[in-house]
């Protein structure tokens, strides 16, 4: 395996297209983002043009105007922010805010919710404010209980919530989740959380990136940065074609971080497989069939989950969390395995056809919470990420909260404690794969017997 990867190549390689169904469906970029070739200087370097990053780069160029350059190693969006399922929802972190309540304190956990519902409104804003057509569908998120016993957590969850936050969000029966949502198979009942919606994330990250370039930003696609150093008042960053000498940097890859770029950031970060399916339009009555009623999010209460929305078109979206083989061949395992799961929870689409299929990489930090904050003394080199699978939302309002602060203005946003400053350094970090295989297999048996 190259330095740097967990993972089989593969996944990795910029210069392979993604398969996925956004990339049949979006409109092409629109604006120039050439390799950097030759030496340049910015003001502030951004690695990573996903969500993030272009909203970084935005709101630099759009409120501060500074000079700021985006460098992603695929095309833009090429990442997590142009492949995932198109969430706009609560989550990016793996505590429910009953957990971030004990462990950090109730009025901590009630400011990353504030946090999460300013993300999603902010991510909303955006699109208004920027012309972009997100395909947005659907409103708020049922969380599913795959199993009777999970019902009783979801109640929990509710309690806390209310405790915490002062809302009080239904919780179904399985009969009222069948009157009035859809019918599937291992479904208890579910939560009905009434914030987010789904969208088009290749449409917005390249919106995204239409409107940083219009205020002025610079974008660079296929420019993989192989080497940052510290050089004078700021870091110069080598690419295969030039470099880039920036007083301040921020890295916003994510799941495709490679390792190596910098020390204080190696070794925190943990890249996870994500699976998604999408199926050919399904019909009014094929929809009617399995009771489907409305655009809805689905999310099940699996440590591994499942995610589920019908888009915009009529195709069924469904997701899968899980697997450590990033091979081509485990690929194919993978989907078929993911066909047989979505023909058990909606017997009756088990025949519908599949016509998109890809996967990506999700990002888990040690702690389980998203991270933003310094890596240098200096405050000059900056990360932002650990989104945990849930990061349309969250990665475009920390990227503004990562704008304001390089430029040395007030955060738009309040963060709570546990998210302000780099992620911890996982135990034993060349034995990371090692663990989430295991955490993998008993996963397996808490959502089997549980």
């Amino acid at each position: 395996m190259p330095r740097g990867q967990l993972y089989h190549p593969s996944i990795h390689d910029h210069r392979a297209p993604v398969s996925s169904y956004w990339e049949a469906t979006a409109p092409p970029l629109g604006v120039a983002a050439a390799p950097l070739d030759g030496e340049r200087r910015c003001e502030v370097a951004i690695v990573g043009g996903g969500y993030t990053g272009l909203s970084a780069a935005l709101h630099l160029a759009r409120e501060h105007g500074i000079d700021c350059a985006v460098l992603e190693a695929g095309p833009i969006g090429w990442g997590a922010s142009g492949r995932n399922g198109g969430f706009c929802v609560l989550g990016s972190g793996k505590r429910s805010l009953g957990e971030l309540a004990r462990r950090y304190g109730a009025e901590e956990a009630r400011r990353f919710h504030q946090l999460q519902r300013a993300a999603i409104a902010l991510v909303e804003d955006l699109a208004r404010d920027e012309g972009i057509d997100l395909e947005a569908t659907g409103r708020g998120e049922l969380l599913v209980a795959h199993r009777p016993a999970r019902l009783a957590a979801l109640r929990r969850q509710a309690d806390e919530t209310e405790a915490i936050t002062g809302e009080r969000w239904p919780l179904l029966s399985r009969a009222e989740l069948q009157e009035r949502h859809v019918r599937m198979e291992e479904a208890a009942g579910a939560l009905a959380v009434p914030h987010g919606f789904g969208l088009h994330p290749l449409r917005f990250v390249r919106g995204l990136a239409a409107a940083a370039a219009r205020h002025d930003a610079i974008l660079h696609s296929g420019t993989d940065v192989v080497e940052l150093r510290r050089e004078g008042d700021g870091y110069r960053l080598r690419t295969a074609r030039g470099s880039l000498r920036a007083r301040r940097v921020l890295i916003a890859t994510n799941g495709f971080y490679r390792e190596g770029l910098t020390r204080r950031l190696d070794g925190c970060l943990l890249p996870a497989l994500s699976s998604i399916v999408v199926t050919r339009p399904l019909s009014a009555a094929e929809r009617a069939a399995q009771g489907w009623r409305a655009p809805l999010l689905l999310a099940d209460t699996r440590t591994l989950l499942f995610y589920i929305r019908l888009l915009r078109d009529g195709r069924l979206l469904f997701g899968a969390r899980g697997g450590t083989d990033a091979a081509p061949a485990a690929f194919a395992r993978r989907i078929a395995w993911m066909r047989r799961r979505l023909a058990g929870r909606f017997p009756a689409w088990a025949g519908v056809e599949v016509d998109h299929a890809w996967w990506g990489l999700v990002c888990l930090a040690y702690d389980r919470v998203p991270h933003l904050g310094p890596l240098d003394e200096g405050r000059a080199l900056w990360f932002a990420g650990a989104y945990h699978g849930g990061g349309v939302a969250m990665a475009t309002a920390l990227g503004r909260v990562a704008a304001a602060r390089l430029a040395g203005a007030r955060d738009p946003f309040p963060l709570p404690g546990f998210m302000d400053g780099a992620p911890p350094r996982f135990p034993l970090p060349s034995l990371r794969l090692l663990g989430l295989r295991a955490g993998y297999i008993a996963a397996q048996i808490g959502d089997a017997c549980l």
